[in-house]
């Protein structure tokens, strides 16, 4: 089998944990943000960790 390809714009984007989890940023943090509470924005601004649908696509995406 030959070996699977790295989505580069996903690996720039999104990391993998020792113990195989996908980890990103919050979205909605680029603009509008005077309507949003500070404590909204403030928690924005730390990683989260992915789930569901959007974690098994991106598993295939990052496959190493």
């Amino acid at each position: 089998m030959p070996k699977i390809k790295t989505h580069r714009g996903a690996a720039k984007r999104f990391k993998k944990t020792a113990t195989g989890k996908i980890v990103g940023w919050h979205g909605f943090k680029s603009h509008l943000l005077e309507k949003k509470a500070s404590t909204r924005t403030r928690r924005l601004r730390h990683k989260t960790v992915l789930t569901g649908g959007d974690a098994a696509r991106l598993k295939r995406m990052l496959p190493y």
